[in-house]
């Protein structure tokens, strides 16, 4: 299944060369945790800078060796929507390697220790899934916490 291009609804945030997927239902939040994320500081727990990838939608490849790899597509680069100021032109990266799936859902149906994490495949590689509520103010942490913690995702043989 090596290149498989599969476009996605979603915005990409990376930290450092790994990337999450923020997955809702429109006005769920996920530009909103993705411009949280941008504006996040580099600390002793999540070290070195955060890019935008994509906003809206993203392009998701499988490479020969396994490895997912997300991009926006060209009309959408360098793009991100924030909701009460319109569409900002910011730096972005080309593509990252995808990590972790954010599923943005009611507070109510997170659970208080998933353990392990849940999991998805796309293009037959298994990805964690993060569930988290866009709009708490620990969201965009919880995020890059899971996202520097760098898992491993589980390829398909």
């Amino acid at each position: 299944m090596p290149d498989a291009l599969e476009l996605i609804n979603g915005t990409v945030i990376a930290h450092g060369e790994t990337a999450a997927l923020i997955r809702g239902p429109s006005g769920s939040g996920k530009s909103d945790l993705a411009l949280q994320c941008l504006v996040h500081a580099s600390n002793p727990l999540v070290p070195g800078p955060v890019h935008l990838v994509g906003d809206d939608y993203v392009e998701v490849t499988r490479d020969d060796a396994g490895v997912l790899c997300a991009r926006a597509p060209k009309t959408l680069a360098g793009k991100l929507e924030v909701r009460g100021l319109g569409i900002l032109e910011v730096k972005t990266i080309s593509k990252a390697e995808l990590i972790l799936i954010v599923d943005l859902v009611e507070r109510e149906k997170i659970m208080r220790l998933p353990d392990p994490l849940p999991f998805e495949k796309i293009h037959g590689v298994r990805l964690p899934v993060l569930k988290l509520h866009a709009f708490d103010n620990s969201s965009a942490a919880k995020l890059l916490l899971t996202l520097a913690r760098n898992l491993a995702p589980l390829k398909d043989t």
